[in-house]
């Protein structure tokens, strides 16, 4: 950030008073830019014993393997942003069950909060950020192809819970900085 959004004045990077971590104030009208990790959220969705993956259009990971997510945007529920992306990058038709895993990315400064979600029909398809999307068996999934460590993780434990028929809430931090 280089300029102040509220009156386009020059920015500077300092600790402002009672504060102890170093922001970026404007040096004409004071006001401190505060800069937060974003939300990514997304689901898991199952129909009957296998998982919906998205092959990525875009980048970061272009042709990689995914679960429907992205950022959350303004005026949205977590919920309805993983509804959301779920429509956008696979016309998937979901229903939420829960929360299922909260990963912290500090080093990107992400929170990644992904939702167990029953398919409620197979009429998906590619979305724009997709070049495909496929069921998979566990035995199927594409491990070496997944895009991001936040899925492999989800992944390795919904199998992991699906065998005791026990889906808690997972949490975790990952510091990796060379897969997200």
């Amino acid at each position: 950030m280089k300029y102040c959004s509220a009156c386009g004045a020059s920015i500077e990077i300092k600790i402002p008073a009672g504060d102890n971590l170093p922001r970026h104030v404007c040096i004409q009208c004071a006001t401190i830019h505060y800069q937060n990790p974003k939300i990514v959220t997304g689901c898991l969705p199952v129909w009957k014993d296998k998982i919906l993956l998205c092959k990525r259009a875009i980048e970061p990971r272009y042709g990689l393997w995914t679960l429907p997510a992205g950022f959350m945007e303004n005026g949205e529920t977590v919920e309805e942003a993983a509804e959301r992306e779920s429509r956008e990058e696979a016309n998937a038709n979901i229903r939420i069950t829960n929360l299922y895993t909260i990963f912290s990315l500090p080093h990107i400064n992400q929170v990644y909060m992904l939702y167990l979600a029953e398919l409620i029909d197979t009429e998906f398809s590619p979305g724009p950020e997709s070049l495909e999307v496929e069921l998979f068996d566990e035995a199927d999934i594409p491990w070496q192809q997944l895009a991001f460590r936040t899925i492999s993780e989800t992944l390795q434990l919904f199998f992991s819970d699906r065998k005791q028929n026990r889906f808690d809430l997972h949490r975790g931090t990952i510091r990796s900085a060379n897969r997200p």
